[in-house]
């Protein structure tokens, strides 16, 4: 039996079922060798440790993450609200949080002006990863690729820069939420990413519209002018519109097509 990753900052908690060390797993989505899913050099069951992630507080997520994963934890961050408030926690208690973004050229000015705000605000960087140019992926694949094939746009100006930003990292989080959308309803606080091979932390996993804005209002924290626009999310500019009345905050995605992720949180 190994000591609960938790155990630390938790009341003591059954500790996790360790798994079978001599399973073989296949490559994952990021080119790294398939392998079992292991927090302190011990191997757990990533279901079990989601279940006691899950019981902790967005701060708290956040904290654990950092004394268990630096300095391999890295924050993806797209500049919009929940990025926000992701940034705020993490700086409060780690000023030597490292954040980074998927830079597609295809953002809006609003973006990167929230990119400098939040950057100003805090006194941190921004890490930048981008694919090929949109010159290159106009010459090699012709123009306007996201409008022809979204899914092939997405995997080249966001998955490849993803999977760059995520080379040496152990966990990886994001500020995706259950209210999102029906594809995120049953999203964990905290597992085994198998598309990148690594754990990823959704810290604000349930938190709602209400708790959101009353933290950004509460500690004064910049945040991306385009939500007082009515753009409730918000992606690259050829794919983000406006949701109609009475639609789902991410129904101004990819808006005439049946695609709801970029292929990074699905």
């Amino acid at each position: 039996m190994t000591e609960s990753p938790l155990a630390t900052r938790t009341p003591p908690l059954e500790r996790p079922r360790p798994l079978h060390e001599g399973e073989e797993l296949p490559a994952n989505g990021n080119g790294r060798p398939g392998r079992l899913p292991t927090i302190n050099g011990h191997v757990v069951d990533p279901k079990e440790i989601s279940a006691e992630v899950d019981r902790l507080g967005a701060d708290e997520a956040i904290a654990w993450a950092m004394e268990t994963f630096h300095p391999s934890l890295r924050f993806a961050v797209s500049f919009q609200k929940t990025s926000s408030v992701m940034v705020d926690i993490a700086h409060r208690i780690d000023p030597s949080a490292r954040f980074f973004y998927l830079d597609t050229e295809l953002l809006f000015p609003e973006t990167y002006t929230t990119r400098d705000a939040l950057a100003e605000h805090y006194g941190v960087e921004f890490d930048r990863y981008a694919g090929i140019t949109l010159a290159e992926q106009e010459e090699q694949h012709g123009a306007n690729l996201w409008r022809r094939d979204p899914d092939a746009c997405c995997g080249i100006r966001k998955v490849e820069a993803m999977r760059e930003a995520l080379n040496g990292a152990e966990c990886w989080v994001s500020g995706i939420r259950r209210v999102d959308s029906e594809t995120r309803a049953t999203a964990a606080k905290f597992g085994w990413d198998k598309r990148f091979g690594l754990w990823k932390l959704n810290p604000l996993a349930d938190w709602d519209d209400k708790r959101v804005w009353n933290h950004i209002k509460e500690h004064h924290v910049p945040y991306n002018p385009l939500h007082d626009q009515g753009y409730p999310s918000i992606g690259c500019i050829p794919c983000t519109s406006k949701p109609g009345e009475g639609e789902s905050d991410r129904a101004g995605r990819w808006a005439g097509t049946d695609r709801t992720e970029c292929g990074i949180n699905g």
